[in-house]
């Protein structure tokens, strides 16, 4: 598999940990499974699920990088991570949080997300 498909791979499967991380606890909260757990008792299990997030994220990123053989600079990750970051938590959010809606201007704001992408691996003089 090539670093750069394995680099976003690992990218996307992480960020899914992330978002289970960030948001998760509002989901278990709506459904009355930790409405009276302690704030200490849920940042400790948002911590043992962004553990996994990093086990994924700290390869992605030195695999990926171009100083280790990878195909991308530190500014293409950091924009190729905020890109799938935004795209998984959209996809968990319709799928745990059936309330929300994807509306225009999510929309909107992804497309700019897209445009980051293409400007960050424009070609630029030095």
């Amino acid at each position: 598999m090539s670093p750069a498909l394995l680099t976003v791979l690992l990218l996307i499967v992480s960020n899914f940990f992330m978002t289970l991380a960030w948001y998760g606890n509002l989901r278990l909260q709506q459904m009355g499974l930790i409405q009276n757990w302690p704030l200490y008792a849920v940042i400790l299990a948002s911590w043992g699920v962004a553990l996994f997030e990093y086990f994924l994220m700290i390869p992605a990123n030195r695999i990926g990088f171009v100083d280790n053989g990878g195909p991308f600079t530190l500014f293409q990750l950091k924009v190729i991570q905020e890109v799938l970051s935004l795209t998984v938590f959209s996809v968990v959010a319709l799928f745990l949080f059936q309330g929300q809606r994807f509306q225009w201007n999510h929309l909107a704001a992804f497309l700019c997300l897209v445009a980051a992408v293409v400007f960050v691996f424009l070609p630029s003089k030095s």
